[in-house]
């Protein structure tokens, strides 16, 4: 009786993962190496026992507590490198795979749901649970894979400090940790009606998950206990090797899973728990432009990202104010600043700062333009055509949001470093200086704009790309010059071309250059967009 309701979850579970091929194999590929380069990286940085005793130094500020969670004790540094890249690494690293997770899980459920697909599925002989069977166990095998292949790479690689027993729990904390986000977000993908929900709410459970962990961690142990990420940073990796923390988010996954397929047995097809909230009845005349229904639908996410990114900005600068005491003697940050410079370590920190905001920043303003692309897909582009509308008012339209939307989350960035520095530095940052040093970054985010408008009008299909070159700048401009990139590698990023303000002048020809690039990317994706077929 139970059995009819998985019937063809096998052929499913093949057709899912045929289906996600090359976006799961681009994920493994990213992780396990950016991991192993990093491992393999820590050798050269903590040589000696002076740069160990830093780093115990280090994790006893509070505001490093709550970024990467509560240290190790001092042995376990001076015995192991092991011991640091695991308290340095393995929240971040694990954040990274909840997010895998969230949008693998949230696209193969509510956005094929939305896209009708699984309708024309249901239609045929299949039970009622099994696509989602399928999706969860193309999940399973991701996540395993992604454990087995992290922990026997990071035992091969003969680290000191780094064993076998270690590497097999490193691996198997992140394996859990994503099966429990795609438990997580498979559960909303029951309770919303949209994709854009679905993926909302489970970032939003991410990024409450790590604030309580942070706040837990430095004010109260107890409420880190609430927190999945305040699990994993209490498994003493290359250490104690404690093993709990992925046996109760292994248990933890397999409630929220069983949840989930509850809510989708009872469930009818294309609806949610949560209702959507019903419009008004008339648009108003600036809904009614292509740029006012952009920002309507956008706006909730917006609203999100411009939340996040001024909470992380304000976290950061809770540092500043004891950087120079925590970090004057630490090798790693040697890697990314010059300790006979004639500027501060602080005022270098926030130039390595900037541009990982920046990068961030990136992410609000591309999705805004791919709403082009995506809206096409579904044949809801048809909808904006059947009025007088041109393509270029459209597209125009997304682009225009796009750049406003850059200078905003630039301006919050900003706005949240300063005010918070201010308040916990004694020789604070200039007002003009940090705003100068985010909008500096503003041609390098644009230029990234007009690559997705050239992709969106030239080739189409491949518009997902751009998320492969905004990792690709995150790579260099974090771990380019810890990892040794060549200058042509680096040269490949638009963000290594941006001046560090204030350590360097402004180069005003640089940013000339870069926002030319993006009109002449833009141009070219305008007239491409005008003249090829659309989609539908």
């Amino acid at each position: 009786m139970v059995a009819r309701y998985f019937k063809g979850t096998n052929k499913l579970t093949v057709f899912i993962a045929r289906q996600q091929r090359f976006k799961m194999l681009i994920w493994l590929i990213s992780l396990i190496g950016i991991t192993l380069s990093v491992a393999t990286a820590y050798s050269s940085i903590y040589k000696d026992e002076k740069s160990r005793q830093a780093v115990s130094l280090t994790m006893e500020n509070p505001a490093m507590v709550a970024m990467l969670g509560p240290g190790y004790k001092m042995e376990d540094y001076l015995h192991s490198n092991g011991a640091i890249f695991a308290n340095e690494m393995l929240l971040f690293t694990a954040i990274a795979v909840a997010i895998m997770n969230i949008l693998l899980v949230g696209r193969a459920t509510r956005g094929d749901e939305e896209n009708g697909r699984i309708e024309m599925i249901r239609a045929l002989s299949v039970g009622r649970l099994s696509y989602v069977s399928a999706v969860m166990i193309v999940s399973v095998l991701i996540n395993i894979v992604l454990a087995i292949l992290i922990g026997l790479g990071l035992a091969s690689l003969q680290i000191d400090g780094v064993d076998v027993a270690g590497s097999l729990l490193y691996g198997s904390i992140l394996g859990a940790i994503g099966l429990l986000f795609a438990a997580i977000t498979a559960i909303f993908a029951q309770l919303t009606e949209t994709l854009r929900g679905t993926t909302m709410f489970s970032f939003m459970v991410l990024i409450i998950a790590y604030l309580i962990r942070a706040i837990g961690d430095v004010s109260s142990e107890v409420l880190s206990w609430v927190s999945p990420l305040g699990w994993l940073v209490r498994s003493g990796v290359f250490a104690a090797n404690i093993w709990w923390p992925v046996v109760i988010t292994f248990g933890a996954a397999i409630v929220f899973g069983a949840m989930a397929f509850y809510l989708h047995a009872i469930r009818d097809l294309g609806s949610g728990f949560i209702a959507a909230r019903k419009g008004k009845a008339y648009a108003s005349p600036f809904l009614q432009t292509p740029l006012g229904l952009a920002l309507r639908l956008q706006r909730t996410n917006l609203i999100a990202w411009m939340i996040g990114l001024f909470i992380l900005s304000s976290s950061f600068g809770a540092i500043l104010g004891d950087l120079e005491l925590y970090f004057a003697d630490m090798e790693l940050m040697q890697a990314f600043i010059d300790v006979e410079s004639d500027y501060t370590m602080t005022e270098q920190f926030m130039t390595l700062l900037m541009a990982i905001m920046s990068l961030i920043s990136v992410v609000p303003a591309v999705m805004v333009v791919l709403t082009v692309k995506g809206e096409e897909t579904k044949n809801l582009t048809e909808n904006y055509y059947t009025r007088a509308r041109s393509r270029t008012c459209v597209l125009g339209s997304h682009f225009l949001l796009a750049v406003v939307v850059s200078f905003i989350m630039q301006s919050l960035v900003a706005l949240g470093l300063w005010s918070v520095g201010e308040a916990v530095m004694e020789e604070t940052l200039s007002f003009g200086t940090t705003f100068a040093s985010a909008y500096v970054y503003l041609p390098a985010i644009w230029a990234v704009i007009g690559l997705v408008i050239g992709l969106i009008g030239i080739v189409p299909k491949y518009t997902g790309a751009i998320w492969l070159y905004v990792v690709y700048c995150f790579l260099v401009v974090y771990l380019g010059d810890l990892l040794g990139f060549p200058t042509w590698m680096n040269s490949l990023s638009v963000f290594d071309y941006i001046p560090h303000i204030p350590v360097d002048a402004t180069n005003f020809m640089v940013l000339i250059v870069l926002t030319l690039f993006t009109i002449v990317l833009s141009v070219i994706g305008f007239i491409g967009y005008t003249r090829r077929d659309i989609a539908g």
